[in-house]
């Protein structure tokens, strides 16, 4: 839109400033020129003048382009309580709820809009609310609405475990409890076994456990559910549990499907120490949900992942629930190797001696050595701003950046040894011991 039409538009309004047409039109005009706030102070003048159905929703989608998520929200909800039916509002809506991560409204207002128009198709909100869009289903295939639609967070793996450097024995522990099930299913049903259950992963933060389980999940060719504590924790009483459960039959609907939950002893800690029934409630939920009360488990791979299992409620351990814990420790040389030469990866560098550098970081996580590289980084910055032209890293940088950051392992071992030294009599933590060559 150019400024000769906003401007006389602008001019006309001087003439005859109490013509909701034509102010209508002018807004409209300024908010198709991306003009937002000067959009916003001519809707809200119309609707002092006539509170409009056409001036509410141009201020509601003022607010979304700027991001005003909730403040859009409220306008789309009045229009809606008033019984209109607007295909555009109820895209609109779907689409700000989003925004929100309310997802279950969100699907319910893209349901009625899609029951306007069943074709339209909108790659964002698809993605995110639509069953198909994942599964690579056809529409036309789904006759109940409630099968059309899917959890959001559900996720093809894009990684395997040729991507994590190291970790030998993990990978090992792994691939015996879940993916040989899923590669042998009729030698371990020969034997009772099914193919599915837990495994915890426990260790310092910043070392690998959200990436060997997403790997694990690539190696089987396996849907990935990663799950956090805001996607089940619920103000509500109730709600949590309910979230949870729906979580599970999510997992146990796309089989094969590693199902991963990150902080699990916020979601699992123990319920003796708990004053409120309310996280005592959710506990006993999840506990169900392992042993498969409410739905067959058969090929839901689950993996939990905390820095302090202490805190895990002793009933997640089990046999049946996380009847195999396994210690990820911070990268051992190789991993800590690879994990520099993919950090910079496409920087620029000279020379860079990896297994020097992977030997004088011992003990720092994944996020520490991300960390390094920054911090030199930032000193390369301050070099090349004086001629603009980029500066390449070298080994003697990165050396320069390791003193400046200390491992952040430190502490988390001082808390573990002491637990694995006076609270391991089930030997649960000698894997602690061993890596820091302390004998009992």
């Amino acid at each position: 839109m150019d400024d000769n039409t906003i401007n006389s538009l602008r001019e006309a309004l001087k003439f005859s400033p109490g013509n909701i047409p034509l102010k209508q039109h002018f807004a409209d005009t300024l908010l198709k020129a991306s003009l937002l706030d000067e959009a916003e102070k001519e809707y809200k003048e119309i609707m002092a003048m006539a509170d409009t159905h056409q001036s509410k929703t141009g201020l509601a989608t003022v607010f979304f382009l700027k991001g005003q998520y909730s403040h859009c929200n409220v306008i789309l909800e009045e229009l809606l309580q008033t019984g209109t039916v607007d295909f555009d509002v109820l895209i609109l809506h779907a689409k700000a709820l989003l925004k929100e991560h309310s997802i279950d409204k969100a699907t319910e207002i893209y349901k009625k809009a899609l029951s306007i128009n069943p074709a339209f198709r909108d790659e964002e909100l698809d993605n995110q609310l639509r069953l198909s869009s994942i599964m690579g289903q056809d529409d036309d295939d789904d006759d109940d609405d409630d099968e059309a639609f899917e959890s959001p967070f559900i996720q093809k793996a894009d990684i395997n475990f040729d991507d994590v450097g190291g970790m030998a024995n993990i990978k090992k522990e792994i691939d015996l409890k879940i993916i040989r099930p899923l590669q042998h299913p009729e030698l371990y049903k020969a034997y009772g076994k099914k193919a599915g259950g837990g495994i915890l992963l426990y260790g310092p933060p910043g070392c690998g456990k959200t990436y060997i389980a997403k790997a694990t999940a690539g190696q089987v060719n396996a849907r990935f559910i990663s799950v956090g504590l805001s996607d089940i924790l619920d103000m509500w009483v109730g709600n949590s549990e309910k979230n949870l459960h729906n979580i599970f039959e999510v997992a146990r609907q796309n089989t094969p499907c590693v199902l991963f939950f990150d902080e699990i002893d916020a979601l699992g800690a123990s319920r003796s120490d708990m004053k409120q029934s309310g996280g005592r409630h959710l506990i006993n939920q999840f506990l169900q949900e392992l042993d498969g009360i409410d739905g067959n488990n058969e090929g839901v791979l689950i993996l939990g992942a905390t820095n302090t299992p202490w805190h895990l409620d002793s009933a997640f351990r089990r046999p049946g629930r996380f009847d195999r814990i396994i210690f990820i420790p911070p990268p051992d040389t190789e991993a800590r190797e690879s994990i520099l030469k993919l950090k910079l990866k496409n920087k620029p560098i000279e020379s860079i001696d990896y297994k020097s550098l992977a030997s004088k970081i011992e003990n720092y996580s994944g996020a520490d050595i991300e960390a390094i590289i920054d911090i030199a980084i930032e000193e390369k910055l301050e070099e090349s701003f004086k001629d603009g032209i980029p500066k390449p890293l070298s080994t003697k940088d990165i050396l320069n950046a390791v003193k400046r950051h200390k491992a952040s392992t430190s502490e988390w071992f001082a808390t573990a040894k002491n637990f694995a030294l006076f609270a391991n009599d089930s030997g649960l933590y000698d894997d602690i011991l061993t890596h820091m060559k302390i004998k009992k």
